[in-house]
């Protein structure tokens, strides 16, 4: 069974951040996920528009950049400019007033358009949305801060999403509280790809490359 695997870039070691994507990228990551978050739509502050751009010129993989802003539309232009096509750009829909207007100027600029759902996000509420998207992301925790507890009723939503990705044409992705477990449980079922945070890729003292292809072979 094939699934993706991208690493969340703000779990890394940033006192070596070259060194961090070359073994990421020679350890055979898919992707680099990207969380830019503004301290006001979550409660924090992660990586910068800079961090982005550096990750960006460091690599040939693709990016996938989360952004965890109010009103992305404002600034999405500083993003897709500095971005290759065929890189994903996620929003979280309660961010923006008019969300399809953000996600088609990513689909003019040759990205991939995709949408970010909290975990009190009903399915009903981005319904339509599904429609113009070709990634979902499914946040198993509150967004904002690694290392948190998963939390179980998000299973229910992504049954509901599994059952519509086929009709909609998206893909769905699991973001947060990442384990071995999980990746058992929902990738047979359709998940297309897990975001590998502190829990099972960073600060484990093993190279990268060991630990991606142990999750790559685990036993479903």
């Amino acid at each position: 069974m094939t699934f993706e695997l991208t690493a969340s870039m703000m779990c890394a070691y940033y006192g070596n951040l070259e060194k961090e994507v070359r073994e990421l990228d020679e350890g055979g990551i898919d992707s680099f996920h990207i969380d830019i978050m503004d301290g006001r739509y979550v409660p924090n502050y992660a990586m910068s528009l800079n961090d982005m751009c550096y990750i960006r010129s460091a690599t040939q993989k693709p990016l996938d950049v989360h952004l965890m802003v109010e009103h992305p539309n404002n600034r999405i232009s500083l993003f897709l400019k500095n971005l290759h096509p065929g890189d994903t750009v996620y929003i979280h829909p309660e961010a923006e007033y008019h969300p399809s207007t953000t996600l088609q100027a990513i689909i003019d600029a040759g990205m991939i358009p995709g949408i970010a759902i909290n975990p009190g996000t009903s399915v009903e509420t981005v319904f339509e949305m599904l429609r113009i998207v070709d990634k979902v992301l499914v946040m198993s925790v509150n967004p904002g801060n690694a290392g948190q507890m998963y939390l179980p009723y998000v299973g229910y939503k992504i049954a509901k999403l599994l059952h519509l990705k086929d009709e909609m044409g998206f893909g769905l992705y699991w973001d947060g509280a990442c384990s071995a477990d999980r990746i058992c449980e929902f990738a047979p079922k359709g998940v297309r790809g897990f975001v590998l945070g502190s829990t099972l890729l960073f600060g484990k003292g093993r190279p990268y490359g060991e630990i991606i292809q142990d999750i790559r072979h685990l036993r479903f």
